[in-house]
């Protein structure tokens, strides 16, 4: 039986975890994207539970209380992953399944390829490879990305979403978020002190990064995509199987939007079942 861990640490910093699940459960670890947290998956995890396996979800850098640095370049891919690896050194887990939803997705993208040996399996939601977004931008998806260079803009999205989020009780709702992710979404990132955390990682995209270099993934890959998501088109999910090297299965969801975990929780459990039953 594994103990469990409520936290771990990386240098100065540190993350809270949810570990949950049959403590002898092979692994999974599940990444959150923005403006989320690691209780995004909370439909997710008792399907995975019931089959066996534990999981682990952290609050990633920036949205941790503990782990929220000041600087922009503290928040590139690599730092992320880096965070996501020692959580499996705090652990002691050689090799995990790895999941992840939006900036979680990138992540999981990155750490796949970089760090084949500690990933057995990756399942991405929404976000594709990081090779297939940038091939992608010309073919429309720059149109859908314009909110990445508004939130350059110093402070501002700051008092723009922490407005909206404080009056607008509907905010949630009108982003997509299904309930009771929606209404919890003030407490979750604005009360919480999560918001300029959360910015950071689209702050730190102009900082070069030669540890997060798009790179051909070889471990066996699953993607699932929404037809109605309105931040990631058709092109970067239609991409990805040119950057994967190993088996490979694209997940077009009919209906459903950005907001997988919370809305399409038991296509993403089988899809991630299917996966690791399949390597």
């Amino acid at each position: 039986m594994a103990s469990r861990i409520g936290e771990f640490r990386r240098g100065p910093y540190t993350f809270d975890v949810l570990d949950e699940g049959p403590g002898d459960g092979e692994p999974v670890l599940l990444l959150h994207g923005f403006p989320q947290r690691a209780t995004s998956w909370e439909r997710v995890v008792p399907l995975l539970h019931d089959k066996g396996f534990r999981t682990l979800a952290p609050d990633q850098r920036g949205y941790s209380p503990g782990a929220r640095p000041p600087r922009r370049r503290e928040y590139v891919q690599s730092e992320l992953v880096a965070d996501a690896l020692a959580l499996l050194d705090a652990a002691g887990i050689d090799r995990v399944h790895l999941v992840g939803h939006d900036w979680g997705a990138a992540v999981a993208w990155t750490a796949a390829a970089h760090h084949p040996d500690r990933v057995a399996t990756l399942t991405a939601l929404s976000v594709p490879h990081p090779g297939a977004f940038a091939r992608a931008m010309a073919r429309g998806q720059i149109l859908r990305s314009w909110y990445m260079a508004a939130f350059q803009i110093p402070r501002l999205p700051e008092a723009f979403l922490g407005r909206m989020m404080r009056t607008r009780p509907d905010f949630g709702r009108r982003m997509g978020l299904p309930e009771p992710f929606a209404s919890g979404l003030r407490a979750d990132i604005l009360d919480h002190g999560a918001l300029p955390g959360a910015l950071a990682w689209y702050r730190a995209m102009v900082f070069p990064d030669p540890g997060a270099a798009p790179t051909p993934v070889r471990v066996p890959t699953t993607y699932l995509w929404g037809d109605r998501d309105i931040a990631l088109g058709r092109a970067g999910a239609r991409l990805c199987a040119g950057w994967v090297d190993a088996p490979y299965e694209y997940i077009e969801l009919s209906g459903a939007d950005h907001w997988l975990p919370e809305s399409r929780a038991e296509d993403v459990a089988a899809a991630i079942l299917t996966r690791i039953g399949g390597r």
